[in-house]
């Protein structure tokens, strides 16, 4: 098994993370996410995307509004709603926490 695929589980529970924080940049539509996310180890598909994104709206971290585009039809733009950037908080918090941890837990080359 290699080193990627043990890291599955955990990529895939930093992708929602990752959505957060790039929705808390500014309002994006998917094509931005993608692009975004496809320029890193995240690199996902619409068909992983868009269950997240309606899953988080679900949750009230996430909300849309409709856009006219100059090149084709409307765009959903997304952006993270007072739920959202608590919960973004919380996980920036967290992150910062497992990372000092796994730190302070030392190893060979520490």
């Amino acid at each position: 098994m290699t080193i990627a695929n043990k890291f599955l589980p955990l990529r895939k529970g930093l992708l929602e993370f990752l959505v957060l924080k790039i929705v808390s940049v500014d309002k994006v539509y998917v094509a931005e996410i993608l692009a975004r996310l496809n320029k890193t180890d995240f690199a996902t598909g619409e068909g992983t995307l868009y269950p997240l994104l309606s899953r988080l709206r679900r949750e009230n971290l996430l909300e849309y509004e409709w856009v006219e585009s100059e090149s084709g039809p409307p765009r959903k733009y997304y952006q993270l709603t007072e739920n959202g950037k608590k919960q973004l908080q919380e996980l920036e918090s967290y992150w910062q926490k497992l990372g000092a941890t796994v730190k302070s837990l030392g190893g060979p080359n520490e």
